[in-house]
C-alpha cells in the first residue's frame, strides 16, 4: 500500500468502566498488530468519567495509558499504587494476570489521555505482572523542525533527532510518542526494519492520512513515513514490529488460543489471578 493511502480508522463512541465515556478503535485480528486497542478519553463534563474503572482483570498483554489533562490514581492486585496528572502516564504488564483499577482524581478539571494495549508475545504472555507510574518531569522532550515530541517510551528519529523514551522497554520493543506538529510543517519518521507506524490524529489533520479522531495504520512496514499538518495538529505515534501470533480475545483477556482464554477465565473466577 502506497505511504500516501494509510489504512484509516475512525474512533467509535462507546462506554466502558463504570460508564466512562470514550472514543475507541480496536482490532484483534492483527491489523493493528503489535497493538490492540487505543481508547481516548476526553470530556470536560464530570459526570462522563467520574465513576472510573473500578477494579476488573487483565492477562496477556500491557496497558499504557498517558494523560494530557486531569489526574488518574492506579491500584492493582500486587500492592502496586500510583497517581499521575497532566503529561504522565501509567504503564502496567498484566502478564499472567492483574486485578486493577483506574479511577479518575477528585480536584480534577476535566479529562483527556489515552489507554493503549500492546500485545505480548506468547513467550511473554504469563509473565509476572509489573507497574510503573511516569510523571510529566520524567518524561524527555525534544525539538525539532516544525514541532516537538515527547518520547514516552522506546526509541524514535523524527526528522534528523534521535530520542529514547522514558519507558525502555514496550511490549516487544513497542514505542509511543506524543508528537506536535506545526501547521503546513512536514516531519518525517524512521522507523527500525520491520516496524509499523500508526498514528492517532486528536487535534488538527494530517494531509492524506487522517482527521481528528481518525487512526493511520501504515503497511506495509515503510523504513520512513511522511507526515504533513495542514492544521497545528496533535499525533498519538506508536510504532512496533508485528508479533504475527494467533490472537484470541474475550473481554479483558488476550491470549493464543481458545484453551488459554478458558483457564484465564476459570482462574480469575477461582480468585488465582491477583
Amino acid at each position: 500500500m502506497p505511504n500516501d493511502t494509510p489504512l484509516r480508522l475512525k474512533a467509535i463512541p462507546t462506554q466502558d468502566g463504570a460508564g466512562v465515556k470514550i472514543r475507541r478503535i480496536s482490532d484483534f485480528n492483527g491489523r493493528l498488530d503489535p497493538f490492540l486497542l487505543i481508547d481516548e478519553l476526553k470530556s470536560e463534563v464530570q459526570e462522563d468519567y467520574v465513576g472510573g474503572f473500578p477494579p476488573h482483570p487483565h492477562r496477556g498483554f500491557e496497558t499504557l495509558t498517558y494523560l494530557l489533562k486531569g489526574g488518574l490514581q492506579h491500584e492493582d492486585s500486587r500492592g502496586h499504587r500510583g497517581e499521575v496528572t497532566r503529561g504522565g502516564a501509567q504503564w502496567m504488564r498484566a502478564g499472567r494476570g492483574v486485578i486493577h483499577s483506574e479511577m479518575p482524581l477528585k480536584d480534577g478539571n476535566g479529562l483527556h489521555g489515552f489507554q493503549i494495549w500492546i500485545n505480548l508475545p506468547a513467550e511473554k504472555k504469563m509473565s509476572e505482572p509489573a507497574y510503573r507510574d511516569i510523571q510529566s518531569d520524567d518524561i524527555p522532550e525534544m525539538d525539532i523542525n516544525g514541532g516537538h515530541a515527547r518520547l514516552i517510551a522506546g526509541k524514535w528519529q523524527l526528522n534528523d533527532v534521535q530520542g529514547a523514551g522514558a519507558l525502555a522497554v514496550l511490549g516487544d520493543g513497542a514505542g509511543i510518542a506524543d508528537l506536535t506538529v506545526n501547521a503546513h510543517a512536514d516531519v518525517d519518521i524512521t522507523l527500525p526494519e520491520g516496524y509499523r507506524l500508526l498514528a492517532y490524529v486528536y487535534e488538527g489533520e494530517l494531509k492524506n492520512h487522517a482527521a481528528i479522531g481518525e487512526l493511520a495504520v501504515f503497511v506495509p512496514e515503510q523504513s520512513t513515513i511522511n507526515l504533513h499538518a495542514e492544521t497545528d495538529t496533535g499525533i498519538l505515534l506508536m510504532a512496533g514490529r508485528p508479533l504475527r501470533e494467533p490472537i484470541v480475545h474475550h473481554g479483558p483477556f488476550v491470549m493464543n488460543t481458545i484453551e488459554e482464554i478458558e483457564q484465564a477465565i476459570n482462574d480469575y473466577q477461582t480468585d488465582v489471578m491477583g
